[in-house]
């Protein structure tokens, strides 16, 4: 799913590929290994920022070229854009409240099993990761044997092989460190790069496996989609979220581009929410050859796909 820098030449050529390249963020070369590194500057000024243009609109209606009002009697302003009908964005469209409540279910419960991340191949279904790095806890492997550590493990795992992995805490974790695999459970969080909700998709055959385990969407989610997702909806109809991926990104940090094709019903839009830090989206056309228009995303934003938008690649 990330972004990578070794690209191949047929995608370093794409104009999709060069955007990504001018928006990455790449550091100083320092020659002291004790200097902080510092951030390449990079020229930010035809990102569009549909912050500054909600405020300018409200202020004298005036909006910049190519950029439309999208009228369609919901509770906040609602942009698009004049070439490509059924993109929308819905800046602030969630209270700081809401977004708080968010980052916070996206740490703790979406990561939970049945739901899947991107730590399943490794270690197995991992439970109550958050806890575990708040604690200062340590993921240890071990081979099974009747012999346990003489304390009892506050978790534990199975990879569905003759290991085990359990969060110890980090004085009896390190008694074990030489016989045993170890990893702290902070960095186990801070590699957390995607949970699924509800159907779980196959990233190996690029496919919703129906037959993995899983729970519905929690029932508030699935009303804020609803409610979100309204104005890029047929006329009459609702919006019914059955699977959901969730993308954890650190500073420097990149989602390649890709389309969501693997979706029976593409009438129905994507919808896409940002919490945490402000980060760069490109929208670009249905070939990588289109050059991508880019765009702030800051916590709080919702985006919506539907239409021709729904087949762009982003």
């Amino acid at each position: 799913m990330y972004g990578s820098d070794r690209a191949g030449d047929d995608a370093e050529r794409t104009a999709f590929r060069k955007t990504e390249k001018k928006y990455k963020l790449y550091y100083e070369n320092s020659k002291s290994t004790k200097k902080k590194k510092q951030p390449k500057q990079v020229d930010l000024s035809e990102v569009l920022d549909f912050k500054s243009i909600s405020e300018s609109f409200n202020q004298n209606g005036e909006l910049p070229p190519g950029v439309v009002h999208v009228n369609c009697g919901f509770d906040r302003p609602i942009f698009g854009l004049e070439n490509l009908p059924g993109f929308y964005f819905i800046p602030g469209a969630l209270t700081l409240d809401e977004q708080c409540t968010w980052i916070r279910e996206s740490l703790t419960n979406f990561p939970q099993p049945p739901n899947r991340t991107n730590h399943n191949v490794i270690y197995g279904p991992i439970s109550n990761l958050f806890v575990a790095a708040k604690e200062g806890k340590v993921f240890v492997e071990e081979e099974r044997s009747d012999n346990g550590l003489d304390s009892e493990p506050s978790a534990s795992v199975s990879n569905g092989d003759s290991h085990r992995w359990k969060f110890y805490e980090e004085d009896i974790a390190r008694s074990r460190g030489k016989t045993c695999k170890t990893v702290p459970a902070s960095v186990l969080l801070r590699k957390l790069r995607w949970s699924t909700l509800g159907l779980q998709f196959d990233w190996s055959n690029r496919n919703y496996a129906v037959s993995l385990p899983h729970n519905k969407i929690p029932n508030a989610l699935c009303r804020l989609a609803k409610r979100m997702a309204e104005p890029a909806m047929p006329i009459g109809e609702e919006f019914r979220p059955e699977a959901a991926i969730v993308n954890y990104f650190g500073s420097g940090d990149t989602l390649g581009g890709h389309l969501d094709d693997m979706e029976a019903d593409w009438s129905k839009p994507i919808v896409s929410m940002s919490f945490g830090c402000k980060a760069i989206f490109l929208l670009g056309g249905k070939s990588r050859q289109d050059e991508p228009l880019a765009m702030f995303l800051r916590s709080g934003d919702v985006v919506l796909m539907a239409g021709e938008a729904r087949e762009c690649f982003h």
